[in-house]
C-alpha cells in the first residue's frame, strides 16, 4: 500500500502522457486527412495566415505555424524544463546510480541515429537534418506501455521516461548550439542578463509566479530578436523556478494543527456559514498551503494538461498535415534515411550500449527488466514524433521543400517502430510474470 501511494505521481503522469499520445494520434490522422483533401488549400492558408504588432520602431509579426512552433512550443520547452530539474533533483536522475542506466540508453539513442544519419546521407543540402532522429517522443511511447498494461514492469516505464527527458536536454542543446540564427550579442546579452537576475533571485528564495510570467516572455522575445531560438527561452526559466518549499513539514504541521484548533473553538454554534474569524483562518490555511508547497511542481501540475491536451495536440495538427502528392517532388533519399535512422538507429544504439555497459559492470539493470523488454522498447524510442518535427521544421526552414520529405519519413519511422515495439513487448512477455514469479525473469532473459 505504501509502495503504491509513492508511486502514484508517476503513475498519473504516466496516464496523462497516455492520453496524450491517443490524442496526439487523432490530431496526426485529422492533419493527414485535411491535407491531402479537396480543403487542402484551406490547411495551408490557414496556418500560414499572419498575426503580429507592427509599429515604426517594432515589429513582431508570424505566420501561425511560427506562433504555434516558436511560442506555444515555449511553454512546452518550460515544462520539460520543469521536468528535467526535477528528476535531477529529486526523481529519477538524483543520482549517478539512477542517472546511468538511462544515460547510456540515451547517449546509443542519440549517437548511433546521428552517425547512421551523417554515413548515409548522400546529399549535402539535407545533412543539416541529422538532430531529426535524435530524440524520443514520451507521449506516443508512454501510450504503448500503457496500453501494454502488466506486461510491462513499472521500472521499464521508469527507464523510458527517463532516458526520453535525457534525449530531450540533448535535443535541447543540439538546437541551442547548431540550429539557432546569427545572433545579436546585445539581445542575447540582455536576456543573459535578465536569466542571470532572475536565477540570483531564486538563489535568494525570492519567487514569484507573475515576475517568472512577465520575465519569460521578454525572454523568449529577446532570444527570438538575437537570432537563438525563441522556445530555448521556456527551458532556461524553468531552471529557474524553485524546487523547495518556503517551510519546513514540521512548520506547516504545526501551524495546520494550531488552524485546526481554532477552527473547532469558532465552530461552537454551528452556523451554516463562517465567521469573520473563521475566514480569517481559512485565508492563513491558504497562506501557509502556498508557502509549503513547490513552486516547480505547482507549475508542474497546472502546466501538464495544457500541455497535454491543447499545446501538443495543436502542434501535431500544424505539423503533421503533409501533401503525400506534394508538387515539388519528395527527396525519397531522405526519406528512407530518417526511417532506417529512427528504427535501426535507436534500437540497435540503445541495446547494444546498456546491454555492453552492464556487461562490464557500469550499471545497474533493475531485475525485473528482461533483455527482450529492453530491446522492445528501445524500438518504442524511434517514436520520434514531436521533437523530430520540431527540429526539421529548424533544419529545412530554408529549404522548404525537403520539409514535407523529412515529415513522411517521421511518421513512417515512428509508425513502425511502435508497431515493432508492441510486438516484440506484447508476443515476447509473459503477463504479469515479473509480479508473480521471479524465476520467469530469469528464464526470459
Amino acid at each position: 500500500m505504501v509502495k503504491s501511494k509513492i508511486l502514484s505521481p508517476f503513475q498519473k503522469f504516466v496516464n496523462l502522457q497516455s492520453a496524450t499520445g491517443i490524442l496526439l494520434l487523432a490530431t496526426t490522422i485529422i492533419a493527414l486527412v485535411w491535407a491531402n483533401s479537396a480543403f487542402a488549400d484551406s490547411y495551408q492558408d490557414f496556418w500560414q495566415y499572419e498575426l503580429g504588432i507592427v509599429t515604426d520602431s517594432f515589429e513582431l509579426r508570424k505566420p501561425l505555424l511560427l506562433w504555434v512552433n516558436d511560442g506555444l512550443m515555449a511553454i512546452f520547452f518550460f515544462l520539460i524544463g520543469l521536468e528535467i530539474k526535477r528528476e535531477f533533483l529529486i526523481g529519477e536522475l538524483n543520482s549517478t546510480k539512477k542517472v546511468m542506466f538511462p544515460l547510456f540508453g540515451a547517449i546509443g539513442g542519440i549517437a548511433l541515429p546521428v552517425l547512421l544519419y551523417i554515413v548515409l546521407n548522400q546529399n549535402p543540402d539535407t545533412l543539416k537534418g541529422w538532430g531529426i532522429p535524435m530524440a524520443t517522443d514520451i507521449a506516443f511511447s508512454l501510450a504503448i506501455l500503457k496500453v501494454l498494461g502488466n506486461r510491462v514492469p513499472l521500472s521499464l516505464k521508469i527507464f523510458l521516461t527517463a532516458f526520453a527527458i535525457v534525449d530531450d536536454l540533448g535535443a535541447v542543446l543540439v538546437i541551442a548550439i547548431f540550429y539557432s540564427g546569427n545572433l545579436d550579442l546585445v539581445m542575447l546579452g540582455s536576456a543573459l542578463g535578465l536569466l542571470a537576475i532572475i536565477y540570483f533571485l531564486s538563489y535568494k528564495g525570492l519567487y514569484f509566479e507573475f515576475l517568472t510570467i512577465v520575465s519569460g516572455f521578454v525572454v523568449w522575445l529577446l532570444f527570438l530578436k538575437a537570432g537563438l531560438h525563441p522556445t530555448l527561452a521556456g527551458i532556461l526559466m524553468a531552471f529557474a523556478v524553485p524546487v523547495r518549499q518556503k517551510i519546513s513539514t514540521f512548520e506547516f504541521t504545526d501551524q495546520l494543527d494550531s488552524i485546526v484548533g481554532n477552527l473547532k473553538k469558532s465552530n461552537i454554534l454551528q452556523k451554516p456559514v463562517l465567521s469573520a474569524q473563521q475566514l480569517d483562518l481559512i485565508d492563513d490555511l491558504e497562506d501557509w498551503s502556498d508557502k509549503y508547497r513547490s513552486p516547480l511542481q505547482v507549475l508542474e501540475h497546472k502546466l501538464h494538461n495544457w500541455v497535454a491536451y491543447l499545446v501538443i495536440p495543436v502542434f501535431a495538427l500544424a505539423n503533421a498535415g503533409v501533401a503525400l502528392t506534394s508538387n515539388g517532388g519528395m527527396e525519397s533519399a531522405l526519406i528512407v534515411n530518417i526511417i532506417i535512422c529512427l528504427i535501426l538507429g535507436k534500437s540497435i544504439g540503445i541495446s547494444t550500449v546498456i546491454f555492453v555497459a552492464r556487461k562490464l559492470k557500469i550499471i545497474e539493470v533493475p531485475a525485473d527488466i528482461t533483455n527482450k523488454q529492453i530491446i522492445g522498447v528501445s524500438f518504442l524510442a524511434g517514436i520520434g514524433f514531436t521533437m523530430a518535427i520540431f527540429i526539421a521544421g529548424l533544419a529545412f526552414n530554408s529549404s522548404p521543400e525537403y520539409i514535407d520529405s523529412a515529415k513522411i519519413g517521421i511518421l513512417i519511422g515512428s509508425f513502425l517502430s511502435a508497431i515493432i515495439g508492441f510486438s516484440i513487448l506484447r508476443f515476447r512477455t509473459v503477463k504479469g510474470s515479473f509480479n508473480h514469479n521471479p524465476s520467469a525473469v530469469k528464464e526470459a532473459n
